[in-house]
């Protein structure tokens, strides 16, 4: 059973289909958390993305477990409607194998350092105990307000 289903995930995290990459979180601790992401040929990206060898493309595998970090980032926050997480740097990714449609992807990321906005986390994807990518990810926490501000031309 889900700690946390796609209906509290949709109410943690801003993102909405086809960008919300995260279908549950099964474990959550203060400092490590698990999420799922099923995999189905149903994916848009597998349209285009060598559709004769339908594979899940790395920078999405990488926004998954950014995703998932940021559900761990925003939990702890009281006031995280007017809050985002931003994934700030990808560290020493590495894609072993590729993720295929059927596959179900468990995301699991550890804290390994937390400042005030920022945390860094190692992370690993799996499918049946099997690496298929890991990376160190740095997210900071932002106003949800305009990031940038408009300039005049």
């Amino acid at each position: 059973m889900p700690i946390l289903d796609i209906q509290a995930i949709r109410e943690i995290l801003p993102h909405r289909y086809p960008m919300l990459l995260v279908d549950a979180i099964v474990e959550l601790e203060a400092d490590r958390i698990v999420g799922i992401k099923n995999v189905t040929m149903n994916e848009p990206y597998f349209v285009g993305h060598f559709p004769d060898f339908p594979v899940m493309p790395g920078v999405l595998v990488l926004e998954a477990m950014a995703q998932v970090a940021g559900v761990l980032v925003l939990k702890s926050i009281p006031d995280r409607k007017n809050k985002l997480v931003l994934l700030a740097s990808i560290e020493e990714a590495k894609f072993r194998r590729p993720v295929l449609p059927g596959h179900q992807l468990r995301i699991e990321m550890k804290v390994t350092k937390r400042k005030a906005s920022v945390a860094k986390m190692h992370g690993q994807a799996t499918v049946d105990g099997v690496v298929m990518a890991e990376a160190i990810l740095m997210c900071k926490l932002a106003d949800r307000a305009p990031l940038v501000e408009p300039r005049e031309p």
